[in-house]
């Protein structure tokens, strides 16, 4: 990606600070997360430095009520892109 585009892909990410919950498919196990910034294609989330964390996975929102499929971009320390593929409803698992 050239230096400009990366700039503007950065410009229209909206800065956000909202809860929300990595469920993956393994036990439906939920790895608590915050939203620092997000766009129509995806986010940047804070998790805990030595949380383990599957390339795809669905990321419930629960003031969007949403869940956003997500995969994996990078990963920084505590930071975490992800680029979303879909959205589903509030998994009925999930007691938040």
């Amino acid at each position: 990606m050239s230096e400009e585009a990366n700039h503007r892909e950065r410009e229209h990410r909206q800065r956000v600070l909202k809860g929300a919950t990595i469920i993956t498919s393994i036990h439906n196990s939920e790895i608590p997360c915050v939203i620092r910034n997000q766009h129509t294609n995806g986010a940047e989330l804070k998790v805990a430095a030595d949380a383990i964390i599957p390339e795809r996975f669905s990321l419930y929102v629960p003031v969007d009520g949403v869940a956003y499929e997500s995969v994996m971009r990078w990963r920084r320390n505590d930071r975490v892109g992800v680029q979303f593929t879909g959205t589903g409803p509030k998994p009925r698992f999930h007691y938040g």
